[in-house]
């Protein structure tokens, strides 16, 4: 049973982590649906290390693009923005977003963690953010050119992710959102957020991964969610970018809301 639960979870976690449903959110509501006891932080935190490997796999080449342009920048001791590689801008745009999240995660995570996971908190945050996804989907609608992105909108779209901290936002609708009231396109919001998401997912790690150990069913378990994680979450990642480059955000939107009225039926039916 533990085993089911594992795989189950993993698909759970490596489709809505990237879609914009709120994963933290389906990880409280599927448990509560099937009267599963609370899987655990520590568990939560192998199956993001299974969408991040997925994150890792699916953009590697901008991973090493990165890289490779760091490091010949600082060969050539090239530091004017305009000046530095593709692969320079985009680490540093990353950076600068990745510090509102990384800020308020390390100062108020304990609190996150004890007072935002209750159903009905969730229901209420896939509703609301369902209906402001829609109305910026719609201004996008008319959005003509593509935007070069500098830090101050890396910043903001950083933001963005830091409103994820709450079940039921999404991190990837957070900056997907924030990345389209900036002016860019659905698929180019997407693919960033994808790549700014890369490096919360390594802190949450590694600042959990001593609790591993002490989730239900020891290591193997959350191994097993992990790999399922990881191959349910490469999916999902090439499937929205190539949804996003014809379609709206619309039917997330009404599924969010669909999920908002199950998780209070659930919440109204457990407590009865």
């Amino acid at each position: 049973m533990e085993f089911l639960r594992a795989i189950v979870l993993g698909i759970v976690q490596g489709l809505t982590e990237f879609l914009p449903v709120s994963s933290s959110g389906h990880l409280i509501l599927v448990p509560a649906l099937f009267r599963w006891p609370d899987q655990g932080l520590a568990f939560d935190v192998a199956l993001h290390a299974g969408t991040l490997i997925a994150l890792l796999g699916y953009f590697w080449r901008d991973w090493v693009g990165m890289v490779a342009g760091l490091a010949g920048d600082l060969r050539s001791r090239c530091f004017r923005w305009h000046a530095v590689a593709p692969g320079t801008r985009m680490a540093a745009l990353i950076a600068v977003g990745t510090l509102p999240a990384g800020v308020i995660g390390l100062l108020f995570n304990d609190w996150f963690e004890s007072n935002v996971r209750q159903p009905w908190l969730v229901a209420c945050t896939l509703a609301l953010f369902g209906a402001v996804m829609l109305v910026v989907d719609r201004r996008a609608s008319g959005t003509p050119d593509a935007k070069v992105l500098g830090p101050a909108d890396a910043f903001l779209i950083g933001c963005g992710q830091a409103l994820a901290l709450v079940p039921g936002v999404s991190r990837s609708g957070a900056t997907i959102v924030a990345g389209l009231l900036l002016g860019l396109r659905r698929e180019e919001a997407a693919r960033f957020a994808f790549l700014l998401g890369t490096p919360a997912f390594v802190g949450a790690f590694v600042l959990e991964a001593r609790d591993l150990p002490q989730a239900e069913g020891g290591v193997l378990t959350p191994l097993v969610g992990m790999a399922v994680a990881a191959a349910t979450g490469a999916l999902a990642i090439a499937w929205l970018l190539r949804f996003l480059r014809t379609r709206s955000l619309r039917p997330f939107v009404y599924y969010r809301w669909a999920a908002a009225a199950l998780t209070l039926l659930v919440g109204a039916i457990r407590v009865t």
